[in-house]
């Protein structure tokens, strides 16, 4: 999966180029569609946002970091220890976010994000409606539909209340107002590509792990991760998986297994949508070991959890969905065309995963298609088939040691040596198959008719873990050239929504 041989490299062309051709169609038909008849409801179809060229306090730091990525990404990738990597990834992935962010202003960008008509802090600045929190939960659904008595905003309407309770909780603990807020959802929302890590090196095992690190950091999504609220969801969402991993593959199934069905259960109270993650959740079941339903009890347990407590205080979560479907259809969902958005959310996805992720896609149903042969045999983890990892053992280290522990018996750390990280046979497809457990999420969501629109930030839960296909790429540079350019040419050339 990882050859360069030039018809697999022109393969992977072909794929980025087909995906740039779906953006450019979907952006021309936008365009008429829009100018015709005004159905589709942003003005840079297929992204919601307008045309607007600038440059800001975060252009030069933004310009900076993925240049450091790009010059020194996939080499710390294979030298860091695992653990300092996963911390280089959430302290590089926030920087890169903020960067962009800030291209906008640190007021456009981040402090007024979500003070606007449409977003959370609407219903706790300058009234307050959640001071009395179960009172506002009993009476949650009757304020969705529209034509509902003080009909709450669209954001807080569109989700079930723990989005909305996240932001009154940071008010009353002193980090109120759209500054805080904004910091809170871009600094939690980094943490999900460390979460999609730990997930990809417990199902798939290191080598691929270390691999797709650089295309989780330098992705094109961060322009959306700072500062939507979705990106928040999207770490709880991951990290709800990631423990699902650890569960399935022996990792202390009873701890990890009640701490994912504790967030599982809060992702549904985030989005209504993301129920999908269940999914990604199959793939992972598929993915672990021979004993993979020992913890299920755990899960289900800590699932219970959320859901109980919010039934208990009042709130009714499918009478609450059935409301926001029938608002949903009072809007703007109501008129924007299926036909076109049906397709075009599809742009929408390319353009937040970037050309890599086309191309790592690409490579991953070439890897699907071995399932057959290439899954690891019953019982044992991918990592299990991986010796410790893919590196080369200095003379005198110990074997199994993780790089730069020392050299056996003397406490020196040698200079880290990186060997090519090749990873073991039969995880290429363990990597697809949860790959495309989240692309068949977001084809589900895509299919439904809920998500006409808006997509680039309403699919960050599922964009994000197809990002990990770049792991399947050679010559990981040229690629990641790719992904910082289509991110900051997004947030120079726009003026996005979120």
């Amino acid at each position: 999966m990882l050859s360069d041989r030039p018809r697999a490299v022109l393969s992977d062309l072909a794929a980025a180029l087909a995906a740039a051709l779906l953006v450019l169609t979907a952006a021309v038909v936008g365009y008429v569609i829009e100018h015709r008849d005004g159905t589709l409801f942003v003005s840079a179809a297929p992204l919601y946002g307008h045309w607007g060229p600038h440059a800001g306090p975060g252009t030069a730091a933004s310009v900076a970091v993925a240049v450091a990525v790009v010059a020194y990404g996939p080499l710390l990738a294979a030298r860091l220890p695992w653990r300092k990597l996963l911390a280089a990834v959430w302290g590089t992935t926030t920087v890169w976010t903020f960067s962009l962010a800030l291209i906008d202003g640190w007021e456009r960008g981040v402090a007024r994000r979500l003070t606007t008509r449409y977003e959370y802090l609407q219903v706790i600045s300058p009234v307050n409606r959640f001071h009395d929190i179960p009172a506002a939960l009993r009476d949650f659904t009757h304020h969705i539909l529209l034509h509902s008595p003080d009909h709450w905003p669209a954001h807080i309407a569109g989700h079930p209340p723990a989005a909305t309770l996240t932001f009154v909780l940071l008010d009353r603990v002193g980090l109120g107002g759209g500054a805080w807020a904004g910091v809170w959802c871009i600094t939690v929302g980094a943490t999900a590509g460390v979460a999609v890590l730990v997930t990809v090196r417990a199902l798939a095992g290191e080598a691929l792990a270390r691999r797709a690190a650089p295309f989780l950091v330098l992705a094109p999504a961060a322009v959306w991760m700072g500062t939507s609220a979705d990106g928040y969801f999207a770490a709880v969402a991951a990290w709800a998986l990631a423990l699902l991993a650890l569960a399935v593959t022996g990792r202390r199934p009873r701890t990890t297994g009640l701490a994912s069905g504790l967030l599982l259960g809060l992702t549904a109270y985030l989005s209504y949508g993301l129920t999908l993650i269940a999914v990604i959740a199959g793939a992972v079941l598929l993915l672990g070991r021979r004993s993979r339903l020992r913890p299920l009890p755990y899960v289900l347990a800590g699932l219970t959890v959320v859901p109980l407590v919010f039934t208990l205080l009042g709130f009714n979560w499918w009478e609450a969905y059935r409301l926001l479907v029938t608002r949903y259809y009072e809007g703007a969902g109501g008129v924007r065309p299926y036909g076109y958005w049906v397709w075009a959310n599809l742009a929408c996805t390319v353009l937040i995963t970037g050309p890599a992720t086309a191309a790592g896609l690409r490579r991953a149903g070439a890897a699907a298609l071995r399932i057959g042969a290439g899954l690891v045999p019953r019982g044992r983890t991918a990592r299990e088939h991986l010796p410790g990892t893919a590196w080369e053992h200095l003379p005198g280290t110990a074997p199994g040691a993780e790089p730069g522990s020392g050299v056996a018996g003397t406490g020196v750390r040698p200079a880290l040596r990186p060997a090519p990280l090749h990873p073991a046979p039969g995880t290429a497809p363990r990597l697809a198959v949860l790959v495309i457990g989240a692309l068949l999420a977001l084809l589900v969501a895509d299919l439904s008719g809920m998500s006409k629109a808006e997509t680039e930030r309403i699919w960050l839960p599922f964009a994000l873990w197809m990002l990990a296909a770049g792991a399947f790429l050679p010559r990981p540079r040229a690629w990641l050239v790719a992904q910082a350019t289509s991110a900051l040419l997004l947030n120079h050339l726009l003026l996005t929504g979120w």
